[in-house]
């Protein structure tokens, strides 16, 4: 039976992939591939690449995946490593269930994120990259529990990998693994039928990219979005666990 179900809450095209990667190479770990996908893209509309099969291949029903998502029963390794993307959490939903799991967020400069997102998806509404409800799961946690949720920075991952995800582990209360930094290259059976679409550089990789600063010019039509992102960036970042 699992003993900790840790949820991780990241926004797209922010390290996620590479971060269940990570997990799923520990011998104590269990992965879950973005549960609310299909009620996310239910809900919205949203004609996301393999739309159709992504609903087919999971529960649009919201207290479903909830239920499914807190009960530990269902993997028998100790931990359960959860990726969730927090902009599936839509308005009107209710959150109330994190209070009893293990929740992690991890950043990532609004303009990286932009500019790559940008590239597979229109960008239309900042509430499409999650900042806001990254800052709505922080705020929920420190009333609900009294305490911040440990949050990590992909670029001080990509810095310094061994150094973060040992600190990760430690605010978590697991032990740190050197299997976490490596991985066998190709698909997994745990990656989401949208893997095709989304995952190809994570499917070619067999660990972290090192960091590189990239110099990124965003449209004109982008820059409100960025700003309002930015604001809830750098609240969070300033909480962030340190290097």
């Amino acid at each position: 039976m699992t003993e900790i179900i840790l949820a991780m809450w990241s926004g797209p095209r922010n390290l996620s992939t590479a971060m269940m990667r990570a997990f799923e190479n520990r011998n104590d770990t269990e992965v879950l591939d973005e549960p609310f996908y299909a009620h996310y893209l239910s809900v919205t509309g949203l004609d996301h690449p393999g739309r159709d099969m992504i609903i087919d291949s999971q529960s649009t029903n919201w207290n479903a995946v909830v239920d499914m998502c807190t009960n530990s029963n269902l993997q028998e390794r100790p931990i359960w490593y959860q990726k969730h993307m927090a902009q599936h959490n839509l308005e009107g939903c209710d959150i109330s269930w994190i209070k009893d799991v293990q929740n992690c967020l991890l950043i990532r400069d609004p303009k990286y994120v932009i500019a790559s997102y940008g590239k597979k998806f229109p960008i239309d509404d900042e509430r499409l990259l999650g900042y806001v409800q990254q800052a709505e799961i922080i705020e929920f946690l420190e009333k609900e529990n009294g305490v911040t949720p440990p949050i990590i920075d992909a670029d001080d991952i990509l810095k310094d990998p061994a150094l973060m995800l040992k600190k990760l582990c430690e605010k978590i209360g697991i032990d740190y693994s050197p299997m976490m930094l490596f991985w066998p290259k190709g698909p997994r059976k745990s990656d989401g039928v949208w893997a095709p679409y989304w995952y190809e550089g994570v499917q070619d990789s067999t660990g972290f990219q090192p960091y590189a600063y990239r110099k990124i010019i965003l449209d004109d039509d982008l820059i409100d979005i960025y700003d309002n992102c930015m604001k809830y960036y750098d609240a969070i970042h300033k909480k962030r666990i340190r290097p």
